[in-house]
């Protein structure tokens, strides 16, 4: 018979589930390495801002970790599942966990919203056209798009509009992890600080744990987590934004305390 603190402790074990796991991943394009032996844990639950110079290797290891760029050596759990390891099966049951938010959206144009919210169940699932069309909606409402706008095409769309309906595809199969590439990139403050509201809302709302390339230092200080900074091939220094403050990692302490740094906020925390 269970305590009183038996769903507490059950809550924390579950907060604690690795639900991916990097280990010593090595990845090189053209004979030029650009991973060597990186590893990098995220626990279930969390969002995880993943951050770097341009061209360090950040868009490379989302890339690995999904399958759409081969490793040299090294292992990738999701899940607790070897991806090298597993069946044919296990992985398409992993597949079907993941949604993805690649960087400008990737929208297919001649698709509407509509539409290309559906790709992921066209592909996974065998349903019929009005339940897919009722999931699909769901999915345009809960990212806060109008419901007009389900039948436009991406080129009528806003550049905010196209980052939550790529969003909402991603959350068409509801994942348990979701993969941002750059997701704020190229909005406007207003609009980065609403999608950052959004991810934060979602994951609270759909349990969901989020990895998130990004180099907005507002989404890293308002929606993350956890943060882990890609440097020397290898995840340099990983923790919570005052970790970030406290580093004195030269390219962190640049980047985070640096003159465009979020002076107010270093103040607060001071």
């Amino acid at each position: 018979m269970a305590d009183g603190n038996g769903a507490t402790a059950a809550q924390d074990a579950n907060d604690d589930e690795i639900v991916l796991s990097v280990r010593d991943v090595t990845v090189a394009i053209d004979d030029k390495l650009i991973l060597d032996k990186l590893s990098l844990d995220i626990k279930r639950g969390e969002i995880l801002g993943f951050v770097g110079a341009s061209g360090a290797g950040k868009s490379v290891l989302l890339r690995t970790i999904l399958g759409l760029m081969p490793k040299q050596s090294g292992t990738i759990k999701l899940f607790g599942v070897d991806v090298d390891k597993a069946s044919d099966a296990d992985r398409l049951r992993i597949d079907m966990r993941l949604g993805v938010l690649f960087q400008h959206g990737a929208l297919f144009s001649a698709l509407t919203v509509l539409e290309n919210v559906q790709v992921p169940m066209r592909e996974y699932l065998d349903l019929p056209r009005a339940l897919m069309d009722e999931l699909a909606m769901l999915k345009i409402e809960l990212v806060g798009l109008p419901a007009d706008a389900a039948q436009k095409f991406p080129s009528e769309l806003s550049g905010g509009m196209i980052k939550r309906a790529a969003l909402a595809r991603a959350l068409a199969l509801d994942p348990d992890i979701v993969f941002l590439d750059e997701p704020t990139s190229g909005l406007d403050p207003i609009s980065a600080a609403e999608f950052d509201e959004l991810v934060v809302k979602l994951r609270d709302t759909m349990d969901l744990t989020v990895y998130m390339v990004t180099h907005d230092l507002d989404t890293l200080f308002t929606a993350c987590d956890h943060v882990a900074v890609l440097g020397k091939k290898r995840v340099l220094v990983e923790g919570t934004i005052d970790d970030m403050l406290k580093s004195e990692e030269p390219w962190v302490k640049s980047y985070f305390r640096g003159k465009r740094a979020r002076q107010l906020d270093l103040a607060a925390r001071a």
